[in-house]
């Protein structure tokens, strides 16, 4: 074999190293120190461990002073006493070169969750990624270890795609996974891979069926006597069918003369959506700004701020006047668009960018933030805000958002 001349790339010996075997510790340390002996270049490595089985890559340029034989042969003997089953792998530079002017290149991130995944949803999703010339970099399992024998451990399942290409046309894909979302029941989220995805700080929550099971107005109705009236209007504005404003101001209506107690009670037994809880004490744990952008009703926001200790709540004030709620509401009408001048001004005062930001909402007064927030995640929602959003969770628990965010369950359990 000729000797390597470094100033002449066409000269340079570059070897794509795969081991495969049954994974024991100090493999990676006995075949990294044969390549330290010969002064290897590392020019890519990667590592990945499935059920005790490894498959480790290495990419390295030999040395002009070293024999390429001899280096292979003590990696293949290192490799033939410990049973792993090793292959290599010539690399043209010129392939090498451009290989490696695509690393800036744009990535996006594809995430599959749900309560259990089969190989029906990968499959399609794995070929619409391939369809639009899309490379699969990574794929990593961010939900926990699924037990066989005790399932309800782990409810939910989640693996994430890293996929790198130029895509022509990102509203077709898009599409295509909304229509694989669709026929399997899969939640499939799809966004770029960019700096703030790592680096985010607030997250806001709507509140009614949101944050919490239910819409609180509908309940405050049905004791006061108006629950069908109030619950048939609440369901039209949550689709979009009526200013929210208006809908607001005809429901509290409703409630003229109710006893304050009768808000006391309710706030005490409000119960918080699958995973609020989990989600809001691993974001505080993480340093998060979190509050509640509602809606509804301060009074009830302000409680279940003293309870999960939330950084700020807004949201409507419900008039009381001797005891007794008036039916109005007091101060400007948050609705859609002030939702949206809200998380603005949250993220202006915490010196921050929007894209820094995770707004979560089901109704289409949330619409506004969701669309403006970095993140912005439609939960449990009605059609047109699922139609409208970029990020949709449907099949499982609030915490799913922990997913949506890149955050493990390994991670989780260790905050």
């Amino acid at each position: 074999m000729k000797p390597t001349n470094p100033d002449n790339p066409k000269t340079r010996e570059i070897i794509l190293i795969n081991i495969t075997g049954k994974d024991r510790p100090g493999l990676t340390a006995a075949l990294t120190h044969i390549l330290a002996t010969y002064h290897v270049d590392i020019l890519d490595i990667g590592q990945a461990v499935i059920h005790d089985f490894l498959s480790l890559g290495i990419l390295i340029e030999i040395p002009a002073e070293h024999k390429t034989s001899a280096i292979l042969k003590d990696l293949l003997f290192a490799a033939h006493k410990v049973g792993m089953a090793i292959r290599f792998a010539p690399i043209d530079a010129d392939a090498y070169e451009e290989w490696a002017s695509h690393q800036g290149r744009e990535r996006r991130i594809i995430t599959l969750l749900g309560r259990k995944l089969t190989a029906a949803p990968l499959a399609k999703v794995a070929a619409a990624i391939a369809a639009h010339g899309l490379n699969i970099d990574v794929i990593t399992r961010l939900s926990g270890r699924i037990s066989l024998n005790h399932p309800a451990l782990h409810p939910t399942a989640c693996v994430q795609f890293s996929v790198s290409g130029k895509l022509a046309d990102p509203t077709t894909l898009r599409s295509q996974l909304v229509n694989i979302s669709q026929e399997t029941g899969i939640d499939i989220s799809f966004h770029v891979d960019d700096i703030y995805r790592h680096n985010r700080r607030l997250v806001v929550f709507d509140m009614d069926s949101t944050l919490i099971q239910g819409e609180v107005i509908d309940e405050l109705a049905q004791i006061a006597g108006a629950g069908a009236p109030v619950a048939q209007i609440t369901q039209s504005a949550m689709r979009g069918e009526i200013d929210f404003k208006e809908s607001l101001t005809r429901r509290t209506a409703f409630l003229k003369g109710l006893d304050e107690k009768v808000l006391a009670e309710v706030a005490q037994n409000l119960r918080l959506t699958e995973g609020a809880g989990r989600i809001i004490r691993t974001l505080k744990r993480l340093g998060y700004k979190i509050g509640i952008i509602s809606g509804g009703f301060d009074y009830f926001g302000r409680y279940l701020q003293n309870q999960l200790g939330l950084d700020f709540v807004f949201a409507n004030s419900l008039e009381i006047r001797e005891g007794k709620v008036t039916g109005k509401i007091t101060g400007a009408i948050i609705d859609g668009p002030r939702k949206a001048d809200i998380l603005k001004t949250i993220a202006t005062v915490e010196n921050i960018r929007l894209e820094q930001t995770i707004a979560v909402g089901d109704g289409a007064n949330d619409l506004p933030m969701i669309s403006i927030a970095g993140l912005g995640v439609a939960f449990h929602a009605k059609p047109r805000v699922k139609a409208n959003a970029q990020q949709v969770i449907s099949t499982v628990g609030l915490d799913g958002l922990l997913y949506l965010m890149g955050i493990s369950e390994r991670e989780i359990r260790q905050t």
